[in-house]
């Protein structure tokens, strides 16, 4: 059965780094698209960055230059690097896959596998 795993995330000091890691389990095939999103306290899901199917890497402008959406040797594997954290990077990221071809990367809507979702903490 497809599901996602998630590891990393925990609580920094502002400046810290950070890195998160997703997993697509339960299929032999790996998924066309694979992205992180995050929810910061009392507002809306964002797009973070993602990849493709055609191994194409996007990022938020939220995080362009700063954070970094890599994949593994595996290809059903993701990875978010977040250096320099920043107090406002605060909120519950989350990792998400989808198998269809036609995915889009950044479109939330269109991902129907999602990670348990893990809490980042930035003090100032």
């Amino acid at each position: 059965q497809r599901h996602v795993v998630q590891s990393g995330g925990g609580s920094v000091q502002a400046g810290g780094s950070l890195r998160l890691s997703c997993t697509a389990a339960g299929d032999v095939f790996n998924p066309y698209c694979m992205g992180w999103f995050r929810q910061a306290p009392g507002k809306e899901r964002h797009w973070v960055g993602a990849v493709d199917g055609d191994d194409r890497i996007t990022d938020a402008d939220s995080v362009k230059g700063r954070f970094t959406v890599y994949q593994g040797n595996a290809k059903n594997t993701l990875y978010l690097h977040m250096p320099s954290l920043k107090p406002e990077d605060t909120g519950y990221y989350y990792c998400a896959v989808d198998y269809n071809w036609a995915c889009v990367a950044s479109n939330d809507g269109g991902y129907k596998y999602w990670g348990q979702g893990t809490q980042v903490t930035v003090s100032a």
